[in-house]
């Protein structure tokens, strides 16, 4: 691809990697790409990162025209500098475009983008375990006009925003409560597609379970408002009896690139992986039973994320005692080494920069 790139005339300064958080230091530059019906992608930019100019009409501040993606740049302990699973980003990110009307994007053409903005912002990359190179893909619908219509014109971009590790003091077993009046989406809807509207439409149930003192909400189904969904801003999975299950992709849950990864390094433990409709009723029943030995959230951020305690109809319960589990350790600490390059990748995920 010929992507011109204009260098910043003020590069940043990269804060101490011990001070790295989420989403508030950003990198130098940033990708941009235009497409328009009947002409398709043009103009590849590389260009300073700063503020972007929208019409007043633009078809995103009015209708939600807007998909994104989330993955890392990982430093290995040489000095080299890796990817995880970096295509099935782009399938999903396609996958979600498709749902919200917005263009597709050519695979190879994408990661040839992606490869060559995180060799320009190289530099950015931490070295510390843990941490990463937080990698943001975003698509959005402008036509600068009113209407609820097909998008004609879009644009591609990737921010990338230096990362500190999740875990700093160890992982903690998080509370989360089960939301049982608002719902995230419905089959049908939008669940499936990694776009803005999912979020905005969780963030009041999660201030709710915020402020008794949970970290997330645990959704349930919107239509028999009995099925378990997913966490918050991650999928989630339960040792039963010795059997993990996870909810079935119905439509309305995320397809969590962890979620798929943890599922396939589960199988090759020897673990029986049941991805099924899962009730509240037989949680909390397994809960009671003393069955459910494990609960934890998978995704970008934390990797896995152990549930230490649940709460439902305003009872707590504890999982696990709560400690994290052996297999949710054993699932951090494999996953985890892969993407930093400590384990050897047996699955073939890792891409090298």
């Amino acid at each position: 691809m010929d992507i011109k790139i204009t260098k910043t005339k003020n590069p940043g300064v990269m804060p101490k990697e011990s001070e790295l958080g989420f989403g508030r230091v950003f990198s130098d530059h940033m990708f941009v790409m235009d497409w328009e019906e009947g002409i398709g992608w043009h103009n590849e930019r590389i260009i300073p990162f700063g503020n972007i100019s929208l019409h007043p009409a633009s078809t995103v501040l009015h209708y939600g025209a807007e998909i994104f993606e989330g993955l890392k740049a990982y430093r290995t302990e040489s000095g080299s500098i890796q990817l995880f699973r970096p295509l099935e980003n782009i399938k999903r990110m396609n996958t979600s475009a498709e749902r919200m009307c917005l263009p597709q994007l050519d695979e190879d053409m994408a990661l040839e983008i992606l490869e060559a903005f995180v060799k320009l912002e190289e530099r950015w990359v931490p070295y510390s375990f843990g941490t990463s190179l937080y990698l943001r893909p975003y698509m959005f619908g402008n036509d600068e006009s009113l209407g609820v219509h097909t998008v004609k014109r879009a644009t591609y971009m990737i921010i990338a925003s230096p990362s500190g590790s999740y875990y700093k003091e160890g992982i903690n077993p998080v509370k989360i409560m089960i939301e049982n009046e608002d719902v995230r989406t419905v089959r049908g809807g939008t669940g499936y597609a990694k776009c803005g509207g999912n979020y905005a439409a969780s963030t009041r149930a999660g201030e709710r379970a915020s402020k008794k003192g949970y970290s997330q909400v645990l959704w349930l189904d919107g239509v028999e408002r009995k099925y378990i969904e997913e966490v918050g801003a991650m999928n989630v999975m339960f040792k039963i009896n010795g059997e993990i299950v996870t909810p079935a992709l119905t439509g309305s849950i995320l397809p969590g690139i962890t979620r798929k990864s943890c599922i396939e390094v589960l199988k090759s433990f020897g673990y029986k992986v049941s991805e099924r409709l899962l009730s509240v009723d037989e949680l909390i029943g397994a809960l009671k039973e003393g069955k459910l030995e494990e609960a934890w959230g998978t995704g970008t951020a934390a990797v896995v994320s152990p549930i230490g305690k649940l709460m439902y109809d305003d009872v707590e319960y504890d999982v696990n005692g709560g400690k994290i589990g052996e297999v949710t350790q054993k699932l951090y600490d494999t996953l985890t080494g892969i993407q930093w390059g400590k384990l050897d990748d047996k699955f073939g995920w890792v891409y090298k920069l």
